[in-house]
This record gives structure tokens, C-alpha cells and sequence, in this order.
């Protein structure tokens, strides 16, 4: 598994300089931990994203996240089922967050971007970073798109230009620009 995960942060290249910095840390993080993709990994574990695009109208899908209270993109933490493979892990939490039908964009069928980031401390568990690899999914039925209460207070379609407006994160913004690019100039 840590090889797996050494793959695919080798073979990204990243955009900008805090892409650089997540790649960095990634790499400096992954040889300490013992189980990268659990989340009983406390200080930091791996975890998986996904940009889901309906391509053909041109717009992304962002959740409204219950715990927390910001506009995102779906996905979550690693599950035995995924067989440590990360685009599983999109995928799967993609179809659980969305009801959509998903699938790799043809285009990108790697990783589209990472980011560390910080999870603040809770009742059940403390402050620990995120180990975020994100991926480009088309949704094959978005007129599926459906709210899973348990994930999200809100799920809806989005331009991408009211997307980029919508988030409060700079790398979230910089995925929703890769994932427009990687779509054409058409999107929305």
C-alpha cells in the first residue's frame, strides 16, 4: 500500500507552489505512518476526493458538508473494500455522497490534484491533517443526484464559475479550475 501511494504521488506533477508543498509533505508523511489509509492513524492519514463533473451541462457537484459547514467536493476516508487502491476509495464515496453513477474521466485518469489539509479537533477524535488525493469523475446519471443527510446538509450542481465563487479554500478552487480545464473551454 505505501507503495502504491508512493506511484501515484511520483507520477503528479503539480500546479502551483502549495500543490508542490502537499506533495512534499505527502511524501515526508507517508514512511511514518504505520497505517497510511486508516483513520485510527491519528496525527495524519490518506484520504480521497473527487471533483465529479457533469460533463455534458458543464458543472460540478458540491456538498454542503454537515460537520464541517462548508461548501465541498465528495469524499472521505479509505474502507477494506477499496483494496488500498484511492480511486476506489473516490469512486465509492462519490456514489455514496451523490446517488450518481460515476466513473474516471477518460482524460485524467490519475490524480487530478492533493492537498494537506487540517481537520479540526472533535468530541471523537483530535486535530489531524488530511491527506487529500483528488480525482476527476463524470457522473453517467446526474439527474440522479441525490442528498445523503447522513454526509451533507445540501448537494447541488454547480457552473464552474459559481462553484469557484461558492468554496472558501484556495486548493479547492484550484481543483475546480484543473477539472474545468480538463473538460475544455466549454464548461460552464
Amino acid at each position: 500500500m505505501p507503495d502504491t501511494l508512493q506511484r501515484l504521488l511520483d507520477a503528479h506533477s503539480p500546479e502551483d507552489a502549495d500543490e508542490a508543498r502537499s506533495v512534499d509533505e505527502m511524501r515526508r508523511l507517508l514512511p511514518q505512518l504505520a497505517e497510511p489509509l486508516s483513520r485510527r492513524q491519528a496525527d495524519a492519514h490518506f484520504t480521497a476526493s473527487a471533483l465529479v463533473v457533469d460533463a455534458d451541462a458543464g458543472k460540478v457537484a458540491l456538498l454542503h458538508h454537515a460537520k464541517l459547514q462548508r461548501w465541498l467536493q465528495p469524499g472521505g476516508h479509505a474502507e477494506p473494500v477499496d483494496d488500498g487502491l484511492m480511486h476506489l476509495t473516490a469512486l465509492r464515496e462519490a456514489r455514496e455522497e451523490t446517488g450518481c453513477e460515476v466513473r474516471l474521466h477518460e482524460a485524467v485518469p490519475a490524480l487530478l490534484d492533493v492537498d494537506v489539509h487540517p481537520i479540526p479537533a472533535r468530541a471523537d477524535e483530535p486535530a489531524h491533517l488530511h491527506l487529500d488525493l483528488r480525482f476527476l469523475l463524470v457522473a453517467e446519471d446526474p439527474r440522479r443526484l441525490t442528498l445523503n443527510a447522513d454526509e451533507a446538509s445540501a448537494l447541488a450542481w454547480f457552473a464552474f464559475d459559481d462553484a469557484t465563487a461558492l468554496v472558501d479554500d484556495d486548493a479547492l478552487r484550484r481543483l475546480i479550475r484543473k477539472g474545468r480545464r480538463a473538460l475544455g473551454s466549454g464548461a460552464g
